[in-house]
């Protein structure tokens, strides 16, 4: 089978497209031939070693995937052969057969395609946790969403709005903005044109959000704080800027408000069943067309360094997806 392989830290260029023995799944295994495989940025990050993972060498990125049971193994009654399947695994997707605990298998509905469904699992699960375990979304509540446009912002602004939210979407362009909008946006901010704090105040009459939800980091996240609303919840997911920002405290005791961490990989490593639940709902409402999953763009496995650098050059909008 083909793969694509990490065999030392360093950039897209450094990965190697290899021949590999097709895995044998083992004892309550099972083998997966891959159809889909989603991209991160994080990966560009695990790639470089600079992630908090750090897979043991040779490993695959892409931390998500959809395809179709080619073998199972002892003891696994859950999944046959040519059944649809998805799985988050944290790294290794990229090839063209994949071997996963059964218990991290979610089915796919008919209704779903294979991109979609492996474009939904990290960002999205990220999100719905996020919004719904982290941040207690209310209908008729505020939320902005920085980095509006990228797969866990445009994530964000679907199930912000499902969940009955009105969504101030915040990005760099207006190119990025007019997505965010098409995807369900009530506002939208460029806060590389405006001052972010002052936008979201004049957004919300004063008041502030009540959810700020912050994959960005770097130099939006204290002013994003500074205009939240008075016992609102700041989200943090991510650092796509690079910098991990130093927020003062004295702005959380002024705001009576909460931040709170979404590490949505570690909380569904201790809560298998409310996590298998979160993604067994995203994929109900994927295939009631209640969620778009945008895809931006599908490479063959053998582009795979032409995607993160797509990735990391902040050019996406939606999902990265290989197709072995």
């Amino acid at each position: 089978m083909k793969a694509v392989l990490c065999t030392r830290f360093g950039g897209p260029d450094d990965l190697e497209l290899a021949d590999l023995p097709a895995p044998d799944p083992g004892a309550g295994e099972v083998a997966v031939a891959v159809q889909a495989a989603g991209l991160n940025f994080f990966d560009t990050l695990i790639i470089a070693g600079k992630y908090q993972m750090k897979p043991a060498f040779p490993f695959s990125p892409a931390a998500e995937f959809a395809g179709v049971v080619d073998r199972v193994g002892a003891g696994v009654t859950a999944f046959k052969p040519g059944d649809r399947v998805a799985a988050s695994t944290g790294y290794g997707a990229a090839r063209e057969c994949v071997v996963v605990a059964a218990n991290r298998l979610a089915a796919v509905p008919d209704g779903v395609d294979f991109d979609r469904a492996a474009g939904l699992l990290v960002t999205y699960g990220t999100t719905l946790h996020a919004l719904k375990d982290r941040a207690k979304l209310k209908p008729g509540e505020t939320m902005a969403v920085l980095g509006a446009s990228g797969g866990v912002g445009l994530a964000a602004v679907e199930l912000g709005k499902l969940m009955g939210a009105r969504v101030i979407a915040c990005a760099s362009s207006e190119n990025k903005l007019a997505v965010a909008r098409q995807y369900g946006a009530d506002a939208a901010l460029n806060y590389a044109a405006e001052d972010l704090r002052e936008a979201l105040r004049r957004a919300t009459d004063g008041k502030g959000p009540d959810v700020i939800y912050d994959p960005v980091g770097g130099p939006y996240s204290e002013p994003a704080l500074r205009a939240i609303g008075w016992e609102g919840r700041f989200l943090v997911v991510g650092f796509a800027a690079g910098d991990i920002p130093k927020l003062p405290l004295n702005l959380v005791l002024l705001k009576n408000c909460d931040v709170r961490g979404v590490f949505w990989g570690a909380w569904a490593e201790r809560e298998p069943e409310a996590h298998r639940a979160n993604i067994a709902q995203l994929m109900s409402w994927c295939a009631d067309g209640k969620l778009a999953v945008h895809i931006h763009k599908v490479f063959p496995l053998a582009q795979t360094a032409q995607a993160l650098k797509a990735i990391a050059g902040r050019s996406v909008m939606g999902k990265v997806i290989l197709r072995p």
